[in-house]
């Protein structure tokens, strides 16, 4: 299968205090166009800054080494148009006082060259999508009248209104109570089996991961320690680190994480 994109060498070093600090260090990593792929890792690993570098969200006082190419799209992504981006914090990356609706219309007006009416028709068709309560009203309502919930909903929705090819999820779903983040695994699995997308999802839960991924890449301290299919990382994992985290979850056994992805050791 081709690469989507193709990760070399890649460091980045955030300043801090007068001092720099290396957030990644020689991550080389290809994402397989159509795959769905989880980095996974501790608070600090670096897999969020990954995901920002993807996206091409590194704040401008980074300083970034190596590359990333784009033999898939054939030329740099833009964002919104051809990668879609899910933040944590849905009430943060939503405006507080523009509507639900517009929010999302403008994403798909910007990028698919949409009249407002076509627009905001298509917002209605991704509202219902996400399966969303009363997508008519939900079209008028603001941020602060949703749960935490449905504002990731919205977020989603925001984020595939143009059609993109990768969708990346950052930590997606940990703001989230367990019923509500077993609900927006589901969605994400679902969108992006319908519309052939590429997912890359980050978490530090990997029973999440198992739930989403094919394969799982562990970070550790800005480093790559392990990269393989998600039932041989979950039934034989090479690095102690990677036990771990397996053991980090309590009663966690390899079978019923295996069976429930739909994967076999």
């Amino acid at each position: 299968m081709s690469a989507l994109a193709s990760i070399h060498d890649l460091t980045v070093t955030y300043r801090r205090d007068g001092n720099a600090v290396a957030a990644l260090r020689n991550i080389s990593l290809d994402i397989v166009a159509g795959e769905r792929l989880a980095v996974i890792g501790e608070s600090g690993s670096g897999k969020s800054t990954l995901a920002l570098a993807i996206a091409g969200l590194l704040p401008v006082s980074s300083a970034v080494d190596g590359r990333i190419e784009w033999p898939g799209p054939g030329c740099p992504p833009l964002l919104g148009r051809d990668i879609g981006f899910v933040f944590q914090d849905p009430s943060a990356s939503l405006d507080p006082v523009m509507t639900v609706g517009k929010q999302i219309a403008e994403v798909a007006r910007t990028h698919l060259g949409l009249t407002w009416s076509q627009a905001y028709a298509k917002a209605k068709t991704l509202l219902e999508r996400v399966r969303l309560p009363d997508p008519d009203s939900a079209l008028h309502a603001f941020p602060h009248q949703l749960s935490g919930g449905q504002k990731q909903r919205v977020a989603i929705a925001a984020a595939i209104a143009a059609g993109p090819k990768l969708l990346i999820a950052d930590e997606a779903t940990s703001a989230l109570d367990t019923i509500v983040q077993a609900e927006i695994v589901a969605l994400i699995r679902r969108l992006v089996a319908e519309d052939g997308m590429t997912l890359l999802f980050i978490s530090h839960d990997i029973a999440l991961a198992t739930e989403l991924a094919e394969r799982i890449a562990v970070f550790r301290h800005g480093q790559l320690v392990e990269l393989g299919t998600t039932a041989r990382i979950v039934g034989a994992p090479a690095q102690a680190y990677t036990r771990t985290l397996l053991d980090a979850h309590i009663g966690l056994d390899a079978a019923p994480l295996l069976n429930r992805s739909g994967l076999h050791a």
